[in-house]
């Protein structure tokens, strides 16, 4: 080969990689980041030395996490409003809960996928991290209905439940509500789902295409980042309607918190998520890419430059955890019955 080639495939070379270089900084000074490659690092991120993640646990808390009989008819579990099989979530505008009965707010079920890297749990952000949060919806009438001594008594009457806390607590454990749903927490915690814009931020100039890459660009340039940054490209409480009405605002009477925040959603797992917003008004990503800009941005965004922010969001699918769906111990004699009735 001659020299003269040999440099100008050098020099080709050399180009790839200083503007995938330059694309992943401004990505970082957007203040997005990746998820890490090692376990280690990931385990850094999500875990609480005061109850610290274990192979135990994790276990225990995802037969919980699957088992109907958290909720007060022994029907619906987290599972059901969170299906892991559909993307984390349920796939409705507003959330079915106990007796049939749909969010008396219009809301829509966020997905549990990367969940432990939100900074707040909740459309209003009411609690600070998922051992909290898994305490909401077990009591909240429209949702399980479960009173927490309900909850208690069910499972403190499955014996094989007890030999299970004991196992990754030790003998002397309480199985409390509280430590039932923070158990729930413990496995919610370990759903990350690293996709190929990881792989790209984290070195491998080649994980994204020419088009997604592109999309990227597009994507921080009309100033999506803003919100949508961090792990999870969302999860943080911001500011709604900021530059115009949202078109669907009376879809539900969801108004934010008291300062009128709404967490951000992650963008993670996008293309499964549907429908979108807090309310589930809007079906398609295009629709809700365009509708952000009207309303947060102050922006009008073509579908020229939606299709190609949608391709970059195509590439934040991620690979999921494999999750088997367990066999959950029988209940006994002492085990509280169902109740269906509203």
């Amino acid at each position: 080969m001659k020299i003269s080639k040999v440099l100008s495939l050098c020099a080709l070379s050399a180009t790839v990689v200083f503007g995938a270089n330059t694309l992943v900084d401004k990505v970082k000074q957007n203040g997005i980041e990746a998820i890490p490659v090692s376990q280690l690092e990931i385990l850094k991120l999500i875990d609480d030395p005061k109850d610290p993640i274990t192979t135990a646990k994790v276990e225990l808390g995802k037969k919980l996490y699957f088992d109907p009989r958290m909720s007060r008819s022994s029907i619906i579990s987290c599972n059901t409003c969170h299906n892991l099989a559909t993307g984390g979530v349920d796939g409705i505008s507003a959330a079915i809960g106990h007796g049939w009965t749909a969010n008396p707010h219009h809301l829509n079920s966020p997905t549990v996928y990367n969940s432990a890297f939100f900074k707040a749990q909740f459309w209003d952000g009411r609690s600070p991290h998922l051992a909290d949060q898994a305490q909401g919806p077990v009591q909240a009438g429209p949702e399980m209905a479960a009173p927490p001594k309900l909850v208690e008594e069910r499972i403190n009457s499955i014996p094989a439940y007890v030999e299970e806390f004991k196992g990754a607590y030790g003998d002397n454990v309480k199985i409390s509500f509280e430590k039932i749903t923070s158990t729930i927490a413990i496995f919610e915690k370990t759903l990350v789902t690293p996709s190929r814009f990881d792989d790209f931020l984290n070195g491998n100039a080649n994980a994204l295409s020419k088009a997604e890459k592109e999309g990227l660009e597009v994507f921080m340039d009309k100033g999506c980042a803003s919100c949508h940054n961090g792990i999870a490209l969302g999860g943080t409480m911001q500011p709604f309607q900021v530059a115009g009405k949202y078109k669907f605002a009376q879809v539900g009477d969801f108004a934010g918190d008291k300062n009128g925040l709404v967490k951000t959603p992650t963008l993670r797992n996008i293309t499964e998520t549907a429908p979108y917003f807090h309310n589930g008004a809007i079906w398609t990503l295009k629709d809700a890419i365009k509708e952000m800009g009207s309303t947060q941005l102050g922006i009008s965004i073509n579908d020229v430059e939606s299709a190609k922010i949608e391709t970059f969001l195509k590439a934040l699918k991620g690979r999921k955890p494999v999750v088997i769906y367990p066999e959950l111990p029988e209940s006994s004699e002492k085990t509280p019955k169902p109740d269906a009735k509203l």
